[in-house]
């Protein structure tokens, strides 16, 4: 049986993408909380992007029994898996997420309610809330995320970090919004954070709603644990944007982070990474970053 899906003014359609790469132990969580959604218009897409862990074995048979569309391709990357994904999807929002990612049942009801009769929102996300590998909500300063208030960032208030960003797991957008910026580079692996900003600079707003609709993962293989890509991809991702006046300092600034989040970790990365901040740039994090880098 074929599914007809109809975008609606007073019910838009809403299309989740969600493409899986070997994790076949969080995929489930991620594709039931999609379908125990409150809002009842939503166009579910699923593509493992070449796991090699069972993933596929068990998105067949979640497929079977729920009947949402599943596809199977070999590896091709998470930004060009997403244009070509989004091509074939129907809906006029568009949520990107996290196959180990769990949404809570009301999160697209709330944001399509705020993206209503806001055409110059060309992004919703909201807080998140942090969970361990087993589900477990964790405490302390995980939680920061939790309770920030609403925002409305415009393109200056992200590029130069103003204000709190988005949260990944939390994104929505307009398609309209992200057909007119050509959707994602597959040249550039940080997908969030380059149509954020591309978006942006387009001339909309991204809100960030002042409450947790997902929740988000912590474990192992998170991208943001390997250094070396995001150091990479931030700056490649910032190039993009190398006409802004900030542009420099926006560098910079990264760096001087970089520097002391990678000292007593990766050591090779963290003489790279002071190599490229001149002596007139340096600052408190530097120093505290030449701290960790010699001492740990």
């Amino acid at each position: 049986m074929t599914i007809e899906f109809v975008d609606t003014g007073d019910r838009p359609l809403v299309t989740v993408i969600i493409a899986s790469y070997n994790h076949c132990a969080y995929v489930e969580a991620s594709v039931m909380s999609v379908l125990a959604q409150t809002y009842p218009n939503i166009e579910l897409l699923v593509v493992d992007d070449g796991s090699e862990d069972g993933s596929v074995e068990l998105l067949e048979r979640l497929q079977a029994r729920h009947g949402f569309d599943f596809r199977s391709q070999g590896n091709r990357g998470l930004s060009r898996t997403l244009n070509e994904t989004i091509a074939r999807a129907c809906g006029s929002l568009i949520v990107p997420f996290g196959s180990d990612d769990i949404m809570f049942a009301h999160r697209i009801a709330t944001q399509v309610a705020h993206m209503q009769g806001k055409p110059e929102v060309g992004i919703c996300s909201a807080n998140i809330e942090i969970i361990d590998q087993y589900g477990a909500v964790m405490g302390g300063n995980e939680q920061r995320k939790r309770d920030l208030p609403f925002r409305r960032l415009d393109f200056d208030d992200l590029f130069l970090d103003r204000k709190p960003g988005p949260m990944a797991a939390t994104l929505m957008f307009r398609r309209e919004a992200f057909d007119l910026v050509g959707g994602f580079d597959p040249e550039i692996r940080l997908e969030d954070l380059y149509i954020e900003l591309k978006i942006a600079r387009a001339g909309f707003f991204i809100d960030v709603l002042g409450e947790p609709l997902a929740q988000y993962r912590k474990h192992a293989t998170n991208t943001y644990k390997n250094q070396r890509f995001m150091f990479d991809s931030v700056l490649k991702t910032y190039e993009v944007f190398k006409d802004h006046p900030g542009y420099e300092h926006v560098c910079m600034r990264f760096r001087q982070s970089m520097l002391l989040k990678c000292g007593k970790r990766d050591k090779k990365l963290s003489r790279e990474i002071l190599a490229q901040i001149p002596f007139k740039c340096w600052n408190r994090k530097t120093v505290r970053g030449i701290w960790r880098l010699m001492v740990s």
